[in-house]
């Protein structure tokens, strides 16, 4: 199923109306070229063009059509017209050589350098006739019979090309396409093939045809944490894996067409400057539609993942207006839209998960994920907070590197799938609470959102609680734990009110206390807010906080012992929603008559 919708993506794309979204064809590939060698019709180097620009915090070189790359194992295996400086020029590689060196390997590492290169001139020499007759493939093997090492040596760029082992290519002087995309050379472009001894013609698996299958599919890159030259879903490497002796692909025949197109869309979708792929922790995931013209292609990344507040609140809020119009209703709506995760898994890749749905569905199962997420804020604070922003949120020191490897993709998941969101999620903030004394705004919206998905999910008892935590105080909610946060709050706001200028108050030296082993602490507080109270010059202050106090603990038979995770979370979301009441502009209740108004610092309570 994966590799099929993949397929069909691919077909789709090869051939939009918009050429600039156009794949490449079968048998070629989109490279990203570092360094030009310009040639003219003798042969002779005219130029070396340095082809990178900067994106981010490296050099990247400007992507060509070129033939299709071959797979590099440990043999040795020529691209058609480009490869990198190893195979153009036999220029050793400045670590390979220095690791050779070390070995006493040099003179095997530089003869295998001229293999290279021979093998590099062999593969256009396989060009038919008529294309070995054209004059910019007629300068290149003029260029590799000569001195090219010689040549090059006299320009600027050499000393990077030299440390750095580019990919490099050719153009024939005042030329603007490369050589092997002259009209002579791609009518013959196929897909190069580094050995086809083992190649079976059988069913393909993804279109049904009978075909040639592929041996070697092509590496997919850009799953985070893979090798930087790639990783593949289909492979089978040991011989532990084969079965009615055949090997490798043909163990799960992909005609080569099809791995062609499959391997080809993935690629596009993971590439770093795809705007249908999304990098939560270990699971790098890519999601496209069923037809064209779907904005949700181009809006899922940003809506989920993105950190511009202003761009991602417009689109969030205009799905939700799509949502609650009918946007997605009809034919829209019943167009399938795909989402797949993927982490790295040694030499291979592993589908993390694996998501088809109707649009419709999964535009409303979105919208629920901000609902679970809605809970009063500060002004300061994200409407809608990016999924990176809650995952940093519960990490120690709020570091990335922190984030639980596989957290963040299992609640991708739950949110395409609508179920829980793990519990590790829950746990992770609940900790963070407790660990740093305080409950901010995105630790809360998260706890929030599990507790809230748990609630609708579970089969519901007399004795389980059946009542959702609203987005803001809720003075009718009859947890005990939730009003013991509540509880915990208000006698923290008297002791600020009573002792100002604090340097600590009993948040910093209970809430762990407070929120786990009840009993063991609010025996004490109770009696040491009376002292509080006293403090108090405004006397109708005082009773105010009272009637509060007495509303909250109308509610509370005993204190418990224990408290469990989840009541560990209501306790949390009682405590923030309590401040915010006390902090927020309005406040004519809850012992807050004439409280001037307040605004909490961002992500602070």
């Amino acid at each position: 199923m994966i590799l099929q919708a993949l397929n069909d993506y691919y077909h789709r794309r090869q051939t939009a109306p918009d050429p600039t979204r156009r794949l490449p064809a079968f048998g070629l590939e989109l490279k990203e070229i570092a360094y030009v060698l310009e040639l003219d019709a003798s042969g002779a180097l005219r130029a070396v063009v340095d082809t990178r620009h900067v994106a981010g915090k490296k050099k990247i070189g400007t992507a060509y059509l070129v033939s299709k790359g071959v797979k590099k194992t440990s043999g040795i295996a020529a691209n058609l017209l480009w490869d990198n400086a190893e195979y153009v020029l036999a220029l050793p590689d400045a670590k390979k050589h220095e690791d050779a060196i070390d070995k006493g390997k040099s003179d095997e590492y530089l003869s295998r350098l001229l293999e290279m290169q021979a093998a590099f001139r062999a593969r256009i020499l396989e060009l038919p006739p008529e294309a070995q007759r054209d004059e910019g493939v007629q300068a290149v093997l003029t260029f590799l019979a000569g001195n090219a090492q010689g040549q090059i040596r006299s320009f600027e760029a050499f000393e990077e090309i030299a440390a750095g082992n580019p990919v490099l290519s050719f153009r024939l002087v005042g030329d603007t396409e490369l050589i092997c995309q002259r009209v002579a050379v791609l009518p013959h472009i196929g897909v190069a093939e580094d050995d086809e001894s083992g190649a079976l013609s059988g069913m393909c698996l993804v279109t049904g045809n009978t075909a040639p299958t592929e041996r070697l599919h092509t590496a997919i890159k850009g799953v985070w944490g893979a090798q930087t030259s790639g990783a593949n879903i289909v492979s089978f490497n040991l011989d532990a894996f084969n079965s009615y002796a055949k090997t490798q692909g043909n163990n799960a025949p992909v005609g080569k067409a099809a791995a062609f197109a499959y391997t080809t869309a993935l690629n596009t979708l993971l590439a770093r400057d795809s705007t249908q792929r999304l990098q939560v922790g270990d699971a790098s995931t890519v999601f496209w539609a069923q037809r064209d013209d779907e904005p949700m292609e181009e809006w899922l990344a940003e809506i989920i993942g993105g950190d511009d507040p202003d761009a991602q609140s417009e689109k969030v809020k205009a799905l939700f207006e799509a949502v609650r119009t009918g946007g997605f209703s009809g034919e829209r709506g019943q167009n399938r839209f795909f989402v797949l995760g993927l982490a790295p898994n040694a030499a291979r890749i592993s589908v993390r998960f694996w998501h088809a749905a109707p649009l419709g569905e999964i535009a409303e199962r979105v919208t629920a994920w901000f609902d679970d997420l809605r809970i009063v804020r500060s002004p300061n604070d994200m409407e809608y907070p990016s999924l990176f922003r809650l995952l940093t949120a519960i990490t120690i020191q709020s570091k990335a590197d922190n984030i639980p490897p596989r957290l963040g993709g299992d609640i991708v998941r739950s949110i395409f799938t609508g179920s829980p969101y793990p519990a590790m999620w829950l746990n992770a903030a609940v900790q963070r609470c407790r660990a740093e004394q305080r409950v901010s705004y995105l630790r809360a919206a998260a706890i929030k959102a599990c507790l809230n998905r748990s609630v609708r999910d579970r089969d519901h008892g007399p004795d389980h609680p059946t009542r959702e935590i609203t987005e803001m105080l809720d003075p009718e909610n009859p947890s005990v734990a939730y009003r013991l946060g509540r509880l915990f709050a208000t006698l923290e706001k008297i002791q600020e009110e009573a002792s100002p200028g604090l340097n600590a108050t009993i948040r910093e030296r209970y809430y762990g206390a407070a929120s786990s082993t009840p009993v063991a602490v609010f025996t004490s507080l109770m009696r040491l807010k009376n002292h509080h109270l006293a403090k108090l010059s405004n006397k109708r202050r005082a009773v105010n906080f009272e009637i509060l106090l007495a509303e909250i603990m109308s509610g509370i038979d005993d204190f418990p012992r224990h408290m469990p995770l989840q009541d560990q979370g209501r306790f949390a979301i009682g405590y923030y929603h309590q401040r915010q009441d006390f902090f927020a502009p309005h406040s004519q209740s809850h012992g807050e008559k004439n409280q001037p108004d307040v605004t909490e610092p961002e992500g602070d309570i």
